[in-house]
C-alpha cells in the first residue's frame, strides 16, 4: 500500500522535484518505508511514490518502477492473483527481475494493453506513463477501495492518492455548494448522479471499475469503464452446492489475501462477517498464532466483547482491544477530519480508526476486514422491505407474509405497509418518488441559509438519483456498485493509511460478488435472517450464538452517550457558530439543543455540524 502522485504538462518548469516531492510529503503516512521520484528526459512528466513495503521488501520492489525503456509505473494497492498471472505472462515469453506485484502489472499492460484490468484481482490504483505513445494510462479498482485523485485544466494534469497532495502544490481548495448542500440536506457526500466529483470543486476522481487515458499531445483525459458486476445473471443450484461454492470461492480469496512478505492480522468485531475471515485464516494457519484487532466497549449494549472472547478462546487467536472514548475522540478529531479530506456522518469510523492504529502499535502491517458483506448478502435491515418487496412482485404472497412473521419472531424491526405495495408494482414511480422528497429536502430546507441555497438555484436536483428496484438484486447492486460501498471504502482507506497499515477485504473478490449476486433472494434472506446463505456456511464452524444471531449490531460505539459530554457539546455548539458565520446554516439552528443520537440513527444533523466545520 503507497501514495502516488504525478504531474503531467509540456510546461516544463511546471514539472519538478521540488513540487513532487512537497506531494510525496503530504502523503507520508500513506508510504513510510521508502520515497522514489522520476522525471521523463524531455522532462513533461513527473511521477512520485511513498512505499509502504509489503510484497518483495528489497529495493527491486521500489518504485517509480520501468520495464521495456518505455514504461513507468506508480501504484497504490495489491494484485492477489500476481503469481497465477506472472506464469501465465512466463508462457508468453516475459521474463521478471522482481518478485513484486507491481512488475507484474506492467508486463501485463505490455501484453494486455488497456484489457489488462480486467485479469487483476486485486485493490489498486495506478498510473503507466508510456513515453512511446505520450500517454498516462490510469485505473482503479473494481469497487473503488484504493483512490486516484486529479485535477486537469488546459496546461497541466496533476493526480495522487489524496487530495492534500493536490493542495500542497496550490490546487484551490474551493468546496462545492451543491456537494456541501446535499450532505447537510441529505447526510451524502457522494455525488450519486455523477461519480467522478469530490466535495471540492475542480478536483475530481476516477470511478471505481473504471480507467482514464490522458494524452499529453491533445491535453485530453478519457474515462472508460472497464468491469462491472451482472446483476441479471440467475443461475439454478441447490443450497448444498451453493454452500460448497460459497465456501471454496471463500477460502479461496483468504488465501490470496494472506500474501505478504510482512505480518498479517484481522479486525475482528464479533459479527458473522469478521469471524467468518477468522475462521479461514485459521484453517489456513493452524499451529500459528495470529493477532486479530478489536474495539470493545463495556457496559454499551451493543457492546460484542463476549463474542470477541468465546472466538478467540476457540481459535486461539492473540487479541487486542482498544476502547475509544469521548475523549480520545476530541483528541483526535482535528486529525481524523485531516486524514479523511471529506465529512462524514457519524463516530462509527473512530472506532475503526483506532483500532487500525493498535494493530499499527503492534507491527502489523496488514490487516483483513468484512468490509462489503452487508452490501452483497443483504445484511442490513434496510435490505428486508425490498426483499418482501420482490416476494410481491413474484406472487409469492404467502412467502412474504411468512418472511415478516419470521423476522419479527426475531426481534428484528420490518418496515412493511401499504406504500411498499404500491412501490411493487409501481417502481420507476416509486424511485422519482424517492428523488422528488429528497429534491424537497433541499428547496425547503429550513437549516441551509438562503444564500446558499441561491448559489444552487435550478440545479437542486443535481446528486440526486434513485434506482428502480424491482427485486433484492437492484438494491444490493445500487448499494454495492453506485452508492454506499464506495464511501465506507473510503473511511477504511484513509483509517488506515493515517497509520502506515494496509487493509484487505475477502468479500470483495469479484467472482465471489457475481456468484452471491447470481443466487435467488431466498438463499440472502430466509427464516427471519439475513445473510442467509454465508450463516448457513458458517453453521457449526463458528459459535451458534454469533451464526444465528439475527441482531445487525455494526461498528459501532456509544455515540449518544458521547455526545452528552459536556465538552462535545461545546464543539458542536461552535461548529454551528462557525457555519452560521460562514452563512452555510440559517441563525436559527443556534436555539436548538444538542439533541444526542446514536451511530446510524438518522437526521442526525448535529454530527453533520461538526463534521462540516472541521472540513470548511
Amino acid at each position: 500500500m503507497c501514495g502516488i502522485a504525478g504531474i503531467i504538462s509540456n510546461n516544463k518548469s511546471v514539472v519538478n522535484v521540488h513540487s513532487l516531492k512537497r506531494m510525496t510529503d503530504s502523503l507520508a503516512h500513506r508510504g513510510p518505508d521508502a520515497e522514489g521520484v522520476f522525471i521523463n528526459v524531455s522532462n513533461t512528466v513527473g511521477l512520485a511514490h511513498r512505499r509502504l513495503s509489503i510484497i518483495d521488501l528489497s529495493n527491486g520492489g521500489a518504485q517509480p518502477m520501468h520495464f521495456a525503456e518505455r514504461y513507468s509505473i506508480i501504484y497504490n494497492g495489491e494484485i492477489y492473483n500476481y503469481k497465477e498471472l506472472k506464469i501465465l505472462l512466463q508462457q508468453e515469453g516475459y521474463h521478471f527481475k522482481t518478485h513484486s506485484d507491481t512488475e507484474v502489472i506492467l508486463v501485463a499492460y505490455d501484453f494486455y494493453k488497456e484489457e489488462c484490468v480486467k485479469y487483476f484481482d486485486g485493490m489498486f490504483a495506478f498510473a503507466i506513463w508510456d513515453e512511446k505513445a505520450q500517454t498516462l494510462f490510469c485505473a482503479r479498482d473494481i469497487f473503488g477501495e484504493k483512490p486516484f485523485y486529479y485535477f486537469m485544466d488546459k496546461d497541466v494534469f496533476v493526480f495522487a492518492s489524496e487530495m492534500k497532495a493536490l493542495w500542497a502544490i496550490g490546487i484551490n481548495k474551493s468546496i462545492d455548494e451543491k456537494m456541501m448542500i446535499n450532505f447537510l440536506a441529505l447526510g451524502q457526500v457522494q455525488n450519486t448522479a455523477k461519480k467522478s466529483n469530490t466535495f471540492f470543486k475542480n478536483i475530481y476522481s476516477i470511478p471505481a471499475a473504471h480507467t482514464g487515458l490522458f494524452s499529453l499531445k491533445d491535453n485530453q483525459f478519457v474515462i472508460t469503464k472497464y468491469c462491472d458486476v451482472n446483476k441479471e445473471n440467475a443461475i439454478k443450484i441447490s443450497e448444498t452446492e451453493a454452500i460448497e461454492k460459497m465456501e471454496w470461492l471463500f477460502a479461496s480469496s483468504i488465501e490470496r489475501r494472506l500474501r505478504s512478505d510482512v505480518p498479517v492480522g484481522a479486525s475482528l468485531s464479533g459479527g458473522i462477517d469478521s469471524s467468518t475471515i477468522a475462521y479461514f485464516v485459521n484453517q489456513q494457519h493452524k499451529g500459528n498464532l495470529f493477532k486479530t484487532f478489536s474495539a470493545v466497549f463495556p457496559g454499551f449494549e451493543k457492546d460484542e466483547s463476549r463474542f470477541i472472547k468465546e472466538l478467540s478462546e476457540q481459535f486461539h487467536l492473540d487479541n487486542y482491544a482498544v476502547t475509544p472514548t469521548s475523549a480520545g475522540f476530541l483528541h483526535d478529531f482535528e486529525k481524523l477530519c485531516y486524514h479523511q479530506e471529506e465529512p462524514f456522518a457519524s463516530s462509527s469510523i473512530y472506532a475503526q480508526y483506532k483500532v487500525y492504529e493498535l494493530a499499527a502499535a503492534n507491527n502489523v502491517k496488514v490487516l483483513l476486514d468484512g468490509q462489503g458483506a452487508d452490501e452483497i448478502l443483504g445484511g442490513y435491515t434496510k435490505y428486508i422491505h425490498w426483499y418482501l418487496q420482490e416476494l410481491y412482485h413474484t406472487n409469492k404472497f404467502g412467502l412474504s407474509r411468512k418472511e415478516s412473521g419470521a423476522f419479527k419472531r426475531n426481534n428484528v424491526s420490518v418496515n412493511w405497509g401499504i406504500k411498499n405495495v404500491l412501490a411493487t408494482f409501481l417502481p420507476t414511480y416509486a424511485a422519482t418518488r424517492l428523488e422528488k422528497m429528497e429534491h424537497n429536502k433541499i428547496v425547503h430546507s429550513s437549516i441551509i441559509s438562503k444564500s446558499l441555497l441561491h448559489t444552487i438555484k435550478g440545479d437542486e436536483s443535481n446528486g440526486i438519483f434513485k434506482p428502480v428496484i424491482t427485486k433484492l438484486n437492484d438494491i444490493l447492486y445500487y448499494n454495492t456498485m453506485q452508492y454506499g460501498l464506495e464511501e465506507l471504502l473510503r473511511y477504511a482507506d484513509r483509517n488506515s493509511m493515517a497509520h502506515g497499515t494496509e487493509v484487505r477485504l475477502p468479500f470483495l473478490n469479484k467472482d465471489l460478488v457475481e456468484f452471491i449476486f447470481s443466487l435467488p433472494a431466498t438463499f440472502k434472506m430466509k427464516d427471519g435472517f439475513t445473510k442467509y446463505i454465508l450463516r448457513k456456511t458458517m453453521h457449526g464452524k463458528l459459535p451458534t450464538q454469533i451464526v444465528w444471531n439475527p441482531i445487525k449490531t455494526g461498528f459501532e460505539p456509544p455515540q449518544k452517550t458521547w455526545m452528552n459530554d459536556i465538552k462535545m457539546q461545546e464543539l458542536i455548539e461552535a461548529s454551528k457558530q462557525k457555519l452560521v458565520q460562514e452563512k452555510i446554516v440559517r441563525p436559527s439552528i443556534l436555539q436548538n439543543k444538542v439533541e444526542p443520537k446514536h451511530a446510524h440513527e438518522a437526521e442526525n444533523m448535529d454530527w453533520r455540524y461538526l463534521s462540516l466545520a472541521q472540513i470548511i
